[in-house]
C-alpha cells in the first residue's frame, strides 16, 4: 500500500488540472469535419505524433506488466521493447504509401489495394480485437493497479477496483468524445513526460538501494540474456527473433492504433520524423519500465522489500522506496499512461466504425453527420469496454498469456496481406481477401482448442495447442503468404490504375520527389543513432 502524503496529492492535482487546461485548449479549436475529429486536422508536428505513438503504446501492462516480466524472466520480453527499427520501417517506407493516399484507416487502405471485402474483414477484425483484448484489458489492469498501489479495498461498500476502472473508463471517455483526436495528440504531449519521468524516479532510487547496476546483474545473471536456447520451452531464439518482426511489424506498421497517428501529420517529412522520434522514445521501456523488475529481484534478495508475485514488483517499488511527493509524479505516471492508451484506443475503434462502416453503407452523409456519429461511437465503445471488465476478471490468471495468444494468432495474417501487397503487383485482390481470411480463421482454431488442451492431448489436434505460441505465429505467416501467391496465379491481377500509389514499384513520382526532397542529414543520421543503440543493447545482452 502506497500512504500518499498531502504533497503527494498535490502533485496529481496539479496534473489533472495541467489535463484539463490542455483538453480545454484542443475543444476551443472547433472540429468543422472528420478529418479534424479523428486525424487532428491533418496538422500534426512531429513532436506531437511521436509523443502520442510512445504515450499510445505505453499502458498499465508496461509500468506493472513489464516490471512483472522482468522480476520473473529478466530480459526475455525485451525484444518486443526493442522495436524502434520497425517504428523506423513505418516512417521511412510505409507513410508515403498511407498519408499520400490521403486513408483515414488501414481497412480504407485495403480496399484500395485489393478489395472491399478485404476492407469490411479487417474492420471487423480490428474492433473485436479492440473492444475485447485492447479496451477491457487495459480498463481491467488499471483497475488492479491501483487498488494494489492504494491498498484501498472498497469504499462505502463497493468495490474500489470497480471504481477506479470506471473512473477511468469515464474521465477518459469524455474527453475523447468532447475532443478528438486532437485532444488525444496533446494530452500525449503533456502524459509522455510525465510517464517518463515517474520511472527514471524509481529506476534511480532503486538502484541506489541495491548498490548499483552490478548487484542487479550478480543477482540477475540467470535471466540476463535475450537471446535463448533454441530449446528454450517459452522463448526459444528462432522464435523470438522471426516471431517478435511478425507481431511487431503488424503492430507498428499496420494496426489502425498506431498508423492513426501518422495519418495525421502535416506531411511525409512530418510523419517520418515522428516516427523517429517515437523510435528513441521506444528504447526507454526496457530501462525504466523492465530493468526495474529486475531491481526488486535483487532487493528483495537483499531483504530490503517484500512483495508476493511478480506482477507486485512496481507497486512494492513506489509504496516501500520513494519518499513524498514523487510518488505522487509516478502515480500520475501510472494514469497518464492508462489514460492515453484508452484515449487512443477510443478514438481509433469510433474511426474503424465511422469510416469504415457507417460512411460505407451511407455514402451521402453531412461530414457534420459523420462528426456526429463519431462521438456516438465513441461512447459506444466505452460501454462495450465496461461491460467486458467482468468477463475479463474471470480470466485474470491467465490475462499476459491470453493477450499473447491472440496478438500472435491475428498478426501473421495481416502482416503477410499488408507485406505482400506492397512490395509485389502480382498479388491478387481475391489473394489480399482469402489471405485474410485463412490467416485469422487458422488463428482462432488455436485459440479455440486452448481451452481443451487435455481432453485432445492424445489425438491428432494435439500438435496445434503444443507448438511453441512464437513458432506457430511464424507457422501462420509462412502459410498464409505460400495461400497468398497460390491463389494469385489463378485469379485476376488488379489493373495499373487502380495500383497507381499503392505499392513500391507503383508510387508516383509526386510523392516520391515529396520524399527525397525532404530529406536532410539529420533524417539519417537520427536512423543510424536508433539502430545503433538498439544493436548496442543486443551485443551487452546477447
Amino acid at each position: 500500500m502506497v500512504e500518499l502524503s498531502t504533497l503527494d496529492w498535490l502533485v496529481l492535482a496539479g496534473f489533472f488540472v495541467l489535463l484539463l487546461g490542455v483538453v480545454g485548449m484542443s475543444m476551443r479549436q472547433k472540429e468543422e469535419d472528420t478529418a479534424d475529429y479523428f486525424l487532428a486536422g491533418r496538422n500534426a508536428s512531429w513532436l506531437v505524433i511521436g509523443a502520442s505513438i510512445f504515450a499510445s503504446n505505453i499502458g498499465s501492462e508496461h509500468l506493472v506488466g513489464l516490471s512483472g516480466s522482468g522480476a520473473q524472466s529478466g530480459m526475455a520480453l525485451a525484444h518486443w521493447e526493442l522495436q524502434s527499427w520497425i517504428i523506423l520501417l513505418l516512417g521511412w517506407f510505409f507513410v508515403p504509401f498511407y498519408w499520400s493516399s490521403k486513408v483515414y484507416t488501414m481497412p480504407e487502405f485495403l480496399e484500395r489495394r485489393y478489395n472491399s471485402k478485404s476492407r469490411t474483414f479487417l474492420s471487423v477484425i480490428s474492433l473485436v480485437s479492440y473492444v475485447l483484448t485492447k479496451v477491457a484489458v487495459t480498463v481491467y489492469a488499471g483497475g488492479i493497479a491501483f487498488k494494489t498501489i492504494l491498498g484501498i479495498d472498497s469504499i462505502w461498500g463497493i468495490d474500489f477496483f470497480w471504481i477506479s476502472a470506471l473512473g477511468l473508463v469515464i474521465i477518459t471517455g469524455i474527453y475523447t468524445v468532447l475532443g478528438g483526436m486532437k485532444a488525444i495528440m496533446w494530452t500525449s504531449v503533456l502524459q509522455t513526460p510525465v510517464l517518463i519521468i515517474g520511472s527514471v524516479v524509481i529506476l534511480v532510487v532503486g538502484l541506489d538501494q541495491v548498490g548499483g547496476w552490478s548487484e542487479v546483474e550478480r543477482i540477475n545473471e540467470a535471466n540476463l540474456h535475450l537471446i535463448r536456447s533454441a530449446s528454450d520451452a517459452e522463448f526459444p531464439w528462432p522464435g523470438i527473433i522471426f516471431g517478435s518482426f511478425i507481431i511487431g511489424f503488424w503492430y507498428w506498421c499496420t494496426d489502425q492504433y498506431i498508423v492513426q497517428r501518422v495519418l495525421s501529420a502535416k506531411g511525409i517529412k512530418e510523419a517520418r520524423r515522428g516516427t523517429m522520434f517515437a523510435g528513441y522514445l521506444k528504447l526507454l521501456p526496457v530501462f525504466i519500465f523492465l530493468f526495474p523488475g529486475m531491481i526488486a529481484v535483487a532487493l528483495k534478495t537483499k531483504g530490503i522489500i517484500s512483495y508476493d508475485s511478480a506482477d507486485q514488483a512496481f507497486p512494492t517499488l513506489v509504496a516501500q522506496l520513494l519518499p513524498s511527493g514523487v510518488k505522487g509524479i509516478v502515480i500520475g505516471g501510472l494514469v497518464a499512461a492508462l489514460m492515453s492508451s484508452l484515449a487512443s484506443l477510443f478514438n481509433s475503434s469510433a474511426t474503424l466504425f465511422t469510416i469504415d462502416f457507417y460512411k460505407k453503407f451511407k455514402p451521402e452523409s453531412s461530414e457534420k453527420h459523420l462528426l456526429k456519429v463519431g462521438r456516438i461511437a465513441t461512447v459506444v465503445i466505452v460501454i462495450l469496454g465496461i461491460l467486458w471488465i467482468p468477463v475479463m476478471s474471470l480470466i485474470a490468471d491467465v490475462l499476459y498469456e491470453y493477450l499473447q495468444s491472440v496478438q500472435s494468432l491475428i498478426a501473421p495474417g495481416i502482416a503477410a496481406v499488408f507485406l505482400l501487397g506492397l512490395v509485389s503487383r502480382r498479388i491478387t485482390p481475391a489473394a489480399g481477401y482469402i489471405g485474410l481470411v485463412s490467416g485469422f480463421v487458422l488463428g482462432m482454431i488455436r485459440l479455440v482448442l486452448l481451452p481443451f488442451k487435455e481432453s485432445i492431448e492424445s489425438t491428432s489436434l494435439a500438435w496445434i495447442i503444443e507448438m511453441n505460441w512464437l513458432y506457430y505465429c511464424i507457422l501462420l505467416f509462412v502459410i498464409v503468404t505460400v495461400i497468398m501467391i497460390v491463389v494469385s496465379m489463378f485469379t485476376e491481377r488488379a489493373s495499373e490504375e487502380k495500383l497507381k500509389g499503392l505499392t513500391f514499384r507503383t508510387l508516383g513520382k509526386g510523392t516520391m520527389r515529396e520524399v527525397i526532397d525532404g530529406l536532410d542529414k539529420w533524417d539519417y543520421i537520427h536512423t543510424v543513432g536508433i539502430l545503433g543503440i538498439t544493436a548496442f543493447i543486443y551485443i551487452r545482452f546477447w
